[in-house]
């Protein structure tokens, strides 16, 4: 951990805040901040920058209620930029879109594109909605709750048995399969990722106060 007076600000007393999506890694914006705005940053837990056009404060969320509620900040190597790490409220953008990057310049026709859960979950959708002749995920949709669970079921054996041979590569394998069923059960039976993250979220949070607990 390192303290305010050892990150390096400009000339004019600015360093610039690449302000993150904590779950999804997303480039939110790019602001800035100026000693004054990243104190009260940290001490409120909301990201706070220094408009350069109307030379004043600004808390974020103050007037739109998109709030950005911040988990952590980290210095680069030179100590002269900041990333900021955050929870959303709403839209980063003033324009109400999600990122201000949405503007693209330039992107390579044969780059891989990047794997997430959203992704996949979403691509399972839209397998369900407009089917597609030959798809397994089709094949499992076609054939109803039962069939799926009895995949899962099956999936999860694999990864038994590979865990107990002690097999990393076959174990990773063949949890990456059960976590494509899993994820096909979830679009079945219409649980999102967003209950699934809430549900895993409230139990963190009765841990750690169980923890606090203990300590008392």
């Amino acid at each position: 951990m390192i303290n305010i007076d050892e990150l390096k600000f400009d000339e004019k007393g600015l360093i610039p805040a690449i302000v993150v999506d904590a779950e999804s890694k997303k480039v939110l914006t790019l602001a800035y901040m100026n000693r004054e705005s990243l104190q009260i940053s940290l001490e409120r837990g909301l990201t706070c920058f220094w408009s350069r056009s109307r030379q004043e404060l600004w808390i974020k969320g103050e007037t739109s209620g998109n709030y950005q509620h911040i988990r952590s900040v980290t210095a680069d190597c030179d100590r002269d930029a900041l990333v900021v790490e955050v929870v959303k409220d709403g839209p980063a953008c003033h324009l109400g879109t999600d990122s201000c990057f949405n503007t693209p310049v330039y992107e390579a026709a044969d780059a891989p594109e990047a794997f997430s859960y959203q992704g996949l979950y979403a691509l399972l959708e839209g397998r369900k909605a407009d089917p597609k002749e030959g798809s397994y995920t089709n094949y499992l949709f076609s054939k109803g709750l039962d069939k799926i669970l009895k995949k899962v079921g099956e999936e999860s054996t694999e990864v038994i048995i590979a865990g107990k041979a002690q097999d990393k590569r076959e174990t990773v394998y063949e949890l990456a399969d059960l976590a494509y069923h899993c994820m096909v059960l979830m679009v079945e039976m219409g649980i999102t990722l967003d209950e699934l993250k809430g549900e895993l979220a409230s139990r963190h949070v009765i841990e750690k106060k169980v923890k606090q607990e203990k300590m008392v």
